[in-house]
C-alpha cells in the first residue's frame, strides 16, 4: 500500500479523540499482540494462535522508520520488505549514471550492500500498560497545561525505561484517543543496507491504473539486511520463508504497524474531515502533481529525480480521493453514525462518562479555526525540513527533558540525528518546487494580506523565495548539518546560512500555534478521548482494537476473492499473466528482464493474491503468515473498495493485496538471479 511520505505541509490529526463502534466482526481489527482475540477467532475458524505462535512471530517482525513494515527471514538479519518501501534507498543510491531505482539491484556479496539513508529497522520486545501514570499526571488539567504535563511524564517513562539508547528506543503510545498509554520497547538497528530489489517496472507494472486495483502482476519485493558494528546482525528468531502458492479459503495474518486510521472518530471529527481537510488536500496535491510532470518533462535528469516523489504524490492523491469518496457515500456514512447512536444510547445512563461527544464538537469547532494557519506555517522541501529539525532540536536540546516538545525528547533524538546527518542526493531544482509550491498554497489559502503571509514571504514572491533560499544555502552538505548539530544553539544562532535564517524567522509563530491547538484541541480531546474509551469499554467489553498508531498489530482473515459489478474476482494472478497484460506502452510495458527471460519464467507460478485481513498504510512490506508461522507473501496494498478502509471495515469488500513468496523466488532464480539469497533463505 504505497503511501509515500510526503514532506509538505504541516498538519494535525484529526484522529485524537474517538467514538465506538461494536466489537469488531470477523476479520476485522488490527490488533495489539497484548490483546489478541483469539476466542473470537477461534469461534469463527475453529483455531487460534496460542501464545508462543504470538511471542514468535513478534521477534520476527520489523517496524522500518520511512513507514513501512518488514520481517526478519533469515539468521543473518536478512529482511524482507516492499519495493515500494526501499524505492527511496534505491533513490539515493543512484546517479545519473547508475538508476539502481530503474534497473534494480543486487548485492553479490555483503561488501556490496549499501547503506539506506535515514533507515531504521526496529523490533518490539515488550509492551507495557503506563495508562495509570499517564493520566495521573495531567489529573485535574485542562488544555495547553494538560499536554505539557502529559508529554513529561511520557518522556520521563521513555528516558527511564531506555538507557542504552545506541540499542534500544522506547515509545509511549495513545490508543483509544487517551483511553491508553502503552510503552513499547523495541531493540533497534541503525545500519540498514540494501540487497536486493528488481527493476521498478517489475514492481509498478501497470502504475497509477493498477494501484489500489486487482487483478494486480506487480514483484513489490525487496529485501534489506540489519548491520550492527558493521557486520549482519545475528536473528535466530526469524520467520521461515515459504515459497509456496496461498490456498483459497486458508488462513492468513498479516503482521505489521499499520500507519493512521479514523475508525472511531465521532460524528464532528469526520464532518471536518469531509467539509475542510480532504477537499484541501486533494486540491493542493493535485497541483502539485501538475507542477511536477511540467516541471520532469524539462529533462531525463528532472524525470528521474523527480520519479520517486511523483510516485508519492500520485499515490497519497488516490488514497484521498478514496477517502473522499467513502464519506460522500449516505450508505457507508450512515453506519458509522448508527455506531455513534448505539454507543451514545447504551451511555445515556452513566454518569461518570458525561458528554463527550459535545466536548469534541467544540474542540473541532476550536480547531475549524486554528486548522489553515496551523497547515500551513512552514514550506514543504528537504532542505528547508534539515533546517526545522536544526533549529527546534538547538532551542529544546536546551532544556529539560520533561520540558521539551514531542519529537525532541532524548528518547527521539538518535533517530532524529541518523536522518539529519546520513548523507543523500538534493536536487536544488525539486526542493525548490516543493517550496514554490507550498508558499503559493500558503499565500492563496491564508490571504495575501494575512500576517503569516507576509512573515512566510516578505516581499518576494514563492518562487523567488524558494529560488534564493535553496540556491544560497549550504545544508545539503552533511558536513555543514553536523557542524550545526553539534554547535547546538550558539551555531544555530551564529549561523548566515539563509534557511537557517528563515527557519529561526518562522520558529516563534510556529510555536505559538502548537500551544494554541494544544489549548483549544489536543488537550480537551485527551479528556474526551478516555471518556469515549470509558464508553466503548462499558459498553462492548475490552476485546476491542484501537485505531492505528504505527505500532505492530495482527490482523487475521483468510484467502478469499470477492465479487465486483456481478463478476467474481479471483484470489490470484500468475506471472504469465503479466505478458498477457502487457501492451508495450507505460505503465504496461514489460521490465527488461521480464521480457528477456520470457522463456524461463513458469507461467503457472502464482503472483498476486487477495485475502480479507484488514490492513492500511504502513502495513506495506508486513508479512503475510500461514497456520504454521511461515512467510507466504507480503502486503502492498489493498483493492479500491480499501480506501474507505480508514474509516471503516467491509469485510465483504476489502481486500489485501499481497505478493507471494512463490513469486519472488522465481523472481530471484530465474529473472534476477540471486542464489546467494536462495541459500540464505533456505537456512533455518
Amino acid at each position: 500500500m504505497r503511501f509515500h511520505r510526503i514532506a509538505c505541509l504541516a498538519s494535525v490529526s484529526v484522529a485524537a479523540a474517538m467514538v465506538a463502534t461494536a466489537p469488531a466482526k470477523a476479520d476485522e481489527g488490527m490488533w495489539t499482540f497484548d490483546n489478541f482475540p483469539a476466542e473470537a477467532m477461534r469461534d469463527t475458524y475453529g483455531w487460534a494462535p496460542d501464545q508462543a505462535w504470538l511471542d514468535k512471530v513478534q521477534k520476527g517482525a520489523v517496524r522500518l522508520t520511512g513507514g513501512c513494515s518488514a520481517s526478519f527471514v533469515s539468521p543473518k538479519g536478512l529482511i524482507l520488505t516492499n519495493h515500494h518501501c526501499i524505492a527511496t534507498c534505491l533513490f539515493d543510491n543512484s546517479t545519473s549514471a547508475e538508476d539502481l531505482l530503474d534497473a534494480g539491484f543486487i548485492a553479490a556479496r555483503n561488501s556490496d550492500e549499501k547503506m539506506c539513508p535515514g533507515q531504521q529497522a526496529e523490533v518490539v520486545t515488550k509492551i507495557t500498560d503506563v495508562t495509570g501514570d499517564v493520566k495521573a499526571s495531567f489529573a485535574g488539567l485542562s488544555g495547553d497545561a494538560l499536554a505539557r504535563a502529559r508529554d513529561a511524564k511520557i518522556a520521563e517513562i521513555e528516558k527511564a525505561n531506555c538507557t542504552d539508547l545506541a540499542t534500544t528506543r522506547c515509545q509511549v503510545v495513545t490508543l483509544f484517543g487517551g483511553g491508553q498509554y502503552k510503552l513499547y520497547t523495541y531493540r533497534k538497528y541503525s545500519d540498514v543496507r540494501l540487497v536486493w530489489a528488481p527493476e521498478d517496472r517489475a514492481a509498478t507494472f501497470g502504475g497509477d491504473p493498477d494501484n489500489f486495483n486487482f487483478p494486480r502482476y506487480s514483484l513489490d519485493a525487496s529485501f534489506l539486511r540489519a548491520y550492527e558494528n558493521g557486520k549482519p546482525v545475528s536473528t535466530p528468531d526469524h520467520l521461515v520463508w515459504n515459497p509456496r502458492a496461498p490456498q483459497e479459503g486458508e488462513l492468513t495474518f498479516v503482521v505489521g504497524n499499520p500507519g493512521s486510521t479514523s475508525r472511531l472518530n465521532t460524528q464532528s471529527q469526520l464532518a471536518f474531515e469531509r467539509e475542510v481537510r480532504l477537499p484541501i488536500t486533494v486540491a493542493t496535491l493535485s497541483e502539485l502533481r501538475g507542477r511536477l510532470i511540467r516541471a520532469m518533462d524539462e529533462s531525463p535528469e528532472h524525470a528521474r529525480e523527480g520519479l520517486d516523489t511523483l510516485s508519492g504524490v500520485e499515490n497519497s492523491l488516490k488514497v484521498y480521493i478514496g477517502r473522499t469518496k467513502a464519506l460522500n457515500d449516505p450508505a457507508f456514512t450512515g453506519k458509522l453514525a448508527a455506531a455513534e447512536a448505539d454507543l451514545k444510547a447504551q451511555s445515556a445512563d452513566n454518569d461518570a462518562i458525561g458528554d463527550p461527544w459535545a466536548a469534541v464538537e467544540q474542540a473541532v469547532a476550536a480547531y475549524r479555526d486554528l486548522y489553515i494557519p496551523y497547515r500551513f506555517n512552514q514550506p514543504s522541501g528537504e532542505l528547508f525540513a534539515y533546517a526545522q529539525s536544526l533549529v527546534f532540536a538547538a532551542q529544546e536540546r536546551g532544556k529539560p527533558n520533561g520540558e521539551r516538545l514531542p519529537g525532541y525528547t532524548d528518547s527521539s533524538l538518535p533517530l532524529m540525528e541518523k536522518s539529519l546527518l546520513d548523507a543523500k542526493p538534493i536536487y536544488p531544482w525539486l526542493d525548490e518546487l516543493m517550496m514554490g509550491w507550498s508558499l503559493s498554497k500558503a499565500r492563496e489559502y491564508l490571504g495575501v494580506d494575512d500576517p503569516q503571509s507576509k512573515l512566510l514571504l516578505g516581499r518576494e514572491s514563492p518562487e523567488q523565495l524558494a529560488e534564493r533560499l535553496v540556491t544560497n544555502t549550504k545544508l545539503a552538505d552533511p558536513a555543514v548539518r553536523k557542524a550545526l548539530w553539534d554547535g547546538g544553539l550558539a551555531a544555530i544562532q551564529a549561523s548566515d546560512d539563509p534557511m537557517i535564517q528563515y527557519a529561526l524567522r518562522l520558529a516563534p509563530l510556529q510555536r505559538e500555534q502548537i500551544t494554541a491547538v494544544r489549548e483549544a484541541y489536543s488537550g480537551p480531546l485527551a479528556i474526551a478521548g478516555g471518556q469515549l474509551a470509558d464508553a466503548r469499554f462499558a459498553a462492548y467489553g475490552d476485546s476491542l482494537y484501537p485505531d492505528a498508531t504505527f505500532t505492530l498489530r495482527i490482523s487475521y482473515g483468510q484467502v478469499k476473492g470477492w465479487t465486483e459489478r456481478g463478476q467474481e474476482v479471483p484470489i490470484a494472478t500468475t506471472m504469465g499473466g503479466t505478458f498477457e497484460r502487457a501492451t508495450g506502452n507505460a505503465p504496461f510495458d514489460l521490465a527488461p528482464a521480464f521480457a528477456a527471460n520470457k522463456a524461463k519464467i513458469d507461467p503457472s507460478v502464482t503472483y498476486d493474491f487477495v485475502s480479507t485481513n484488514d490492513i492500511i498504510g504502513g502495513n506495506s512490506g508486513s508479512p503475510v503468515i500461514d497456520r504454521n508461522g511461515t512467510v507466504i507473501g507480503a502486503a502492498f496494498d489493498g483493492n479500491i473498495h480499501s480506501l474507505g478502509g480508514n474509516y471503516g471495515y467491509d469485510g465483504t469488500l476489502n481486500r489485501t493485496v499481497s505478493v507471494s513468496t512463490a513469486a519472488v523466488q522465481e523472481a530471484l532464480e530465474k529473472i534476477y538471479p540471486a542464489p546467494h539469497i536462495v541459500a540464505e533463505l533456505k537456512r533455518r
